[in-house]
């Protein structure tokens, strides 16, 4: 084992491993066994997506882990295609049998997609059924703007307990981490690295790459540590929870090594000024099914 990941408690009382393993983009062929290799390393976070095509590939990985189910944290998405309040109860009972679980820890809505913001609030309406049945101890959303955060809440009983988002050094969400903090709800990184700079990019030799930006990289030696640690330990001390993808055993294992050292806080808002404003990924004012070409069956 590589380390244990300090816990975050959430707002209903949950407790969740403030590092997870992220299995975006990675194939059916190579989920099973990054996700075995990140529980012997010591991860206990899984987080995957109805979307990602992959969740049988997890479920198969946490078996093939050993490990008790009470000692993980699953956590899968709901994806757009199946939103509206029927549909996103026959979608939950479809990843809970592709994942071979019988409760989920975390259940995401994808998108707020705004132009069809009443199924996106009926969906989160089937979320917070089955929380009231036990069937997943917390719910959530991604991607969801301060406006979109504030008309869910408005409509709904359960504030979401994650807000799982695009965050990075060059794109730090500050609006949206405030807007979080403000309602409880725990910020969660996807791209923590700012990989989606690279494989959402046109060119991505011409991509614009956190991890070998001099700040990061001068500090990555100073303490002895890789960049990708470096930056998911400024995530950790702002408080944020970090779902970093890899498949690669060596990088699993890298990722958990930030909970030996510590940046000061110059160095903190030195990460902090990297920011550029740019998003890498889509953009959640015009996300819609129309703008995906991804069709996930229920």
């Amino acid at each position: 084992m590589t380390g244990k990941t300090p816990l975050i408690t959430l707002n209903n009382g949950v407790k969740m491993p403030a590092l997870g393993l992220g299995v975006f983009r990675s194939s059916p062929e190579q989920t099973a066994g990054a996700v075995a290799t990140a529980i012997a390393h010591g991860y206990r976070l899984i987080d995957t997506a109805a979307a990602y095509l992959n969740e049988r590939q997890v479920g198969e990985g946490i078996v093939r882990s050993g490990i008790d189910r009470p000692e993980l944290f699953v956590t899968t998405k709901l994806w757009i295609s199946n939103y509206g309040y029927e549909p996103a109860l026959r979608a939950f009972d479809a990843s809970l049998r592709r994942l071979g679980l019988d409760y989920l820890d975390l259940y995401l809505l994808h998108w707020p997609v705004p132009s069809d913001f009443e199924a996106t609030v009926a969906s989160y309406r089937a979320a917070e059924t089955l929380l009231a049945e036990g069937r997943v101890r917390a719910i959530g959303v991604c991607n969801f703007n301060p406006k979109h955060l504030e008309a869910l809440i408005a409509r709904t009983n359960a504030v979401p307990a994650v807000n799982q988002v695009e965050l990075h050094p060059f794109f730090i969400q500050q609006e949206v981490r405030d807007a979080d903090a403000r309602h409880g709800i725990v910020t969660q990184s996807w791209s923590p690295i700012g990989g989606v700079n690279v494989y959402f990019s046109a060119d991505p030799k011409a991509a614009k790459d956190p991890l070998k930006h001099p700040t990061v990289v001068t500090l990555a030696a100073k303490y002895g540590k890789t960049p990708a640690q470096v930056i998911l330990r400024w995530h950790f001390q702002h408080g944020l929870s970090a779902i970093p993808k890899s498949v690669r055993p060596e990088r699993i294992a890298e990722n958990i090594g930030l909970f030996d050292f510590t940046l000061t806080p110059d160095e903190i808002q030195a990460i902090d000024a990297l920011e550029t404003g740019a998003r890498g990924g889509p953009d959640p004012e015009v996300f819609n099914a129309s703008t995906s070409r991804v069709k996930v069956e229920a």
